[in-house]
């Protein structure tokens, strides 16, 4: 399940969402163990999506933050002080 889909249920819907996960996870953990489970990567999926809901679960209201742009690193800077460093080096 994608976290947009998962903000839009209630705390209390996803509380209940991550209980029946951790049943199936359970279940898988035993299909895994007897060698009877046939999708493999379910198991990957359920424990993130019981992760999405448990930190959706615990954040505050109206804690969803936009992602800042990252700030662009200067490259001309870089070459200038290893061309100081080989001069040294070469003396």
């Amino acid at each position: 399940m994608k976290s947009s889909e998962l903000r839009a249920k209630s705390k209390e819907e996803l509380k209940e969402l991550v209980l029946t996960l951790k049943k199936e996870q359970f279940n898988l953990r035993f299909q895994r163990a007897t060698g009877a489970q046939e999708n493999t990567a379910r198991f990957k999926e359920v424990r993130r999506t019981i992760a999405r809901a448990n930190t959706l679960i615990t954040e505050p209201e109206g804690a969803v933050k936009a992602k800042a742009p990252k700030a662009k690193k200067e490259k001309a800077a870089a070459p200038k002080k290893a061309a100081a460093k080989k001069t040294k080096a070469k003396e």
